[in-house]
This record gives C-alpha cells, structure tokens and sequence, in this order.
C-alpha cells in the first residue's frame, strides 16, 4: 500500500465513524426525556453529518473516479463501510447512548487534536474544525455519565452495565494496521500508543468522578475497520440508504 491509497483509506475510515454516529444520534431524536435534551442530540447529529461531508467530499477528490459524498454514504454495502464497531451499536437505553458517546468521543478527540497537526493541509483543516465541535460534544458525555453514575442506584447500576458491555468495542481505537503506521509516518498521523495512554486516563478521571470502575481485562472485538461489522450495521445501513435505493438518483 502506498502513502496516497493509505490517506484515502484512513480518510473514509474517519468519515464513516462520523457518518454512523451521526445517524445512530438522528435516531435518538424524538425520544429522549427532555425537549432541551432532543435539540442538543440533533444538533450534535448535524455535526456529525457536516463532518462525514467534508470527509467524504475529501475522499472523492483523493480517489478521483468522480465519487461524491452521497456515493459514499449511500452507494456502498455494509461491507464497504469501515466504522468502528462501537460506532454502530444500538442506542439502548439513554445510558447506552451516553456510554457509547462518551467512549468514542473520548478517543476522537484525540484523534482529531493529533490530525491537526498532519502534514496534509486538507485533513488537518477538517480535523480543526471538527475538534471545536467534538469537544463540546464529550464535555456534554461526560456531564451526562458523571449524573447518571453518580445519581441513583437504579442509574448506577444501569449506566455501569452499559460501561461493562460496550468496554469490548474500545480496543479496535488502537489497534494500529499498515494505513495507521504509513499515515503515522508519512503524514504525521496519530501515534495511537500514546493515544491510549491519554485517553484511559482521561476516560479513568471522569469514571472515578461518575464512581465507576475501570472495566478489568476482557476480550476486545475488532474487524470494523476491515468491513467486518456487527448485524445491526446492516439495518442501520439499510434504513440509511432505502430513499436512494428505491429512487435510484433521485434528487430534491
């Protein structure tokens, strides 16, 4: 793999994570307790959205076949897509969400700060301007994680089972491959040791704040980044995609 099929990979792989999430959040609209709880979700989704655009739009020019961002998002199978595996997880109950959200938020802004500082002029400015968002985005996490886990027993108990059960899917942040290692040393790319050290110590002191523990040892999921995803990747994908599957290049 060259530096330049390596770029784009890396590229798509950060759009879809974006992509996913935003659409898992989209789904959260209409559902949550509180009207001020239901306009901040959507507007994070919005961010997430822009962000995949962006991303994708970037992902089109690198490959140069004339793929846009509505290619990307709603031409390719399940298969195709390389988004984490947390990113794609149900929303559960509220402290579902608010687990999943902050777990991947926690590691993409680090990611995000590291990409800043690439080598490549268009990815950094990207990364830029979405960090302002993403950070944001985690201290909103945070602040919900620290009340759920710090509130009731009920809350506790439940927010904790849902640090238990989603701890499995962070180990894939980290788990470098040859597009991790070229964009490392050819861009400036994230180192991800270092990133795993910030971030479980980061994600440590606002689940001592929360009183929840650190989930111990377990066996860490991976394969989304290959295309090997969980099932419900697929039916997000297809409710994702039925407009433009059933109206092939329709357009407003």
């Amino acid at each position: 793999m060259n530096a330049d099929e390596a770029l784009l990979t890396y590229v798509l792989r950060v759009a879809d994570n974006a992509l996913i999430t935003g659409q898992r959040m989209i789904e959260r609209v209409a559902g949550e307790a509180e009207l001020e709880e239901e306009l901040a979700n959507a507007n994070f989704a919005l961010d997430y959205i822009g962000q995949a655009r962006m991303l994708y739009t970037y992902a089109g020019e690198l490959e140069g076949e004339g793929r846009s961002e509505d290619d990307f998002a709603y031409l390719r199978d399940t298969q195709e897509f390389r988004n984490f595996l947390l990113a794609e997880q149900p929303n559960g109950h509220f402290g579902d969400a608010i687990v999943r959200q902050f777990l991947f938020e926690s590691f993409y802004l680090l990611q995000l700060e590291a990409l800043a500082d690439s080598r490549d002029k268009r990815l950094a400015e990207i990364a830029a301007r979405a960090e302002k968002e993403i950070r944001y985005h985690l201290r909103h996490a945070a602040q919900w994680l620290v009340r759920l886990g710090d509130g009731t027993d009920e809350s506790h108990a439940r927010v904790a089972r849902s640090l238990a059960e989603q701890w499995r899917y962070t180990g894939e942040f980290f788990a470098g491959d040859e597009v991790d290692s070229i964009l490392q040393s050819e861009f400036r790319g994230p180192d991800l040791d270092a990133l795993r050290e910030q971030w479980l110590a980061n994600v440590t002191e606002v689940l001592e704040e929360a009183t929840l523990a650190v989930p111990g040892e377990t066996f860490m999921a991976t394969g989304g980044r290959q295309g090997l995803h969980t099932e419900h990747l697929g039916f997000l994908i297809a409710e994702m995609q039925h407009l433009q599957r059933a109206y092939p290049g329709a357009s407003w």
